[in-house]
Parts: structure tokens; sequence; C-alpha cells
């Protein structure tokens, strides 16, 4: 239809540990109701937050070391392993810290490094948060992030600089729509083969996006750039999952034709 053009899903991320690097995936099983399983599964607390792992709890981002305020994270590359739950960091080639997530041992390896290595931006002493099936998102509800690649395009044309997309830190980032067509489709459901997601909130972007992913540099200011070009600072969806299925790179989104009443 003329007004709900498809898209394709370009790129496929989850990010098990907030701020830390980005994991590509090939393939995701949706679940109604949960966000793309492993996504934000840690954080790394920045000093007594009042998270209780027992009754896991929304907290703002400001409780945990994130990219908004803490742009050297972006300088560390992580990789965690679902199967045995161990975290690696390296920095600037060498691995610095490495840890089973899921053993106080573990844990206890990795608030080191931070502990030692991130001292001028902590707050308090480091701990590593798990909540269960917890999500660290920006955001209460359980739900996937979407970035329109035309979107990111427009921002490079308003910013006169090359934008990774990646400062967005999506979940699926899509091709075929036209810049900004996200922004139209709240409370519409998208259709990616037997997955539908509801469309439940446009993305504020904050300081985060200013960091360049490659580089860990706060060299560009998109938030204002926005602001100035569009008059608000908004770029990218929030979908929460209402029917399961599986989704692949490649896959074909579709807007669903709101009912006729």
């Amino acid at each position: 239809m003329p007004d709900t053009p498809r898209a394709d899903i370009s790129g496929l991320y989850r990010y098990p540990i907030k701020g830390l690097t980005p994991e590509p995936l090939q393939r995701v099983q949706l679940a109604a109701g949960q966000t793309v399983p492993g996504d934000r599964l840690y954080a790394i607390e920045n000093g007594p937050s009042g998270f209780d792992p027992a009754a896991p709890a929304w907290r703002p981002k400001t409780q945990y070391l994130m990219l908004m305020r803490d742009e050297r994270l972006a300088g560390l590359r992580s990789h965690f392993e679902d199967a045995t739950n161990l975290l690696t960091l390296h920095k600037d080639g060498e691995m610095v810290a490495q840890g089973d997530l899921e053993t106080a041992e573990g844990r206890a390896t990795i608030e080191r490094y931070f502990a030692l290595d991130f001292q001028r931006e902590l707050k308090g002493p480091p701990k590593v948060l798990c909540g269960g099936g917890h999500s660290f998102s920006d955001v209460a509800r359980k739900v996937v992030s979407i970035i329109n690649l035309s979107s990111v395009a427009a921002i490079e044309t308003m910013i006169g600089a090359s934008v990774h997309p990646l400062r967005f830190r999506a979940n699926l980032y899509c091709s075929g729509w036209p810049a900004w067509h996200e922004a139209t489709l709240l409370d519409r459901t998208l259709v990616i083969g037997q997955a539908r997601l509801k469309v439940v909130k446009r993305i504020t972007r904050c300081a985060a996006t200013n960091v360049d992913p490659d580089t860990a540099a706060r060299d560009l200011d998109i938030p204002a750039t926005l602001m100035q070009h569009l008059g608000h600072n908004e770029c990218g969806i929030y979908a929460e999952v209402i029917a399961p299925g599986m989704i692949r790179l490649g896959d074909v989104i579709e807007v669903e034709l709101p009912r006729l009443v």
C-alpha cells in the first residue's frame, strides 16, 4: 500500500551488557512480551542504586555506567558467551578482564577491572547486576528498538558528517522506509514473518548518540541537531512483541493495515 511501504531488516543486534559492545545476530526468536533474547541482560551499577536482583525493578540509566555520560565505555570491546556466561573485555587489542557473570568470583573480576580503570567515572563501587529476565533498558517496558537507516542518512545531511548507525544502539536496523516514516507508525503493528510487534513509543535521543562507537570520541551533537532541524530530538521507535516468531536478516517488515471500524 502507498502509505505503508515495506522495509527489510538490514541489521540485527543485541547488547548483552548495558553500555558495552553490540553483538550482531543472523536470526533471533522473539517471544511475546520480551526483548531480543540476551539484550541488556546485565548492567554495571555506578554506586549503590537500590536495585534488588530478587525483585528487579526499572531504574534510570544514570544509576549505571552508560554511554550518555561515560563515553570511554566505547573504547572497550566486549564479548558475552551465552553457554558459559563468560564476559571478555578487550582494550587496545589486549584482554583486560574475563569472568563468568553468573558466579560471584567472575563478577568480582569484572568489577575490579572497572574499579581500577573507570575511577573518574564512578560515583561508588561498581557492581555487575542481573535480574534474571530483567531488561536494563532506558525504558521500563520490554521493547525492541528499531532504527530507519534513511533517517540516519537524513541526519548525516543535517549535520554534514558521517553518522555511524550503531550510535543509536538499536536492535533492528531497517532499509526501505523513507526518512522519518517510522515516526508515523505509533500504535501500528509490524509484521515480520510470524512475529508481530506493536509500535508503542518514539525514541528520544540522548548524548549517547554523540559518541563514535569505533573511536569513543564524543564528536557530534545529534540531539541538538535534531532539535534545530525538526523541533524535537526523536529518532527511532520502540515496539513490543505481541506475537512470537523467528526473525532474520533480510526479512521483510510489513505494516499491518488498520482495521476499519
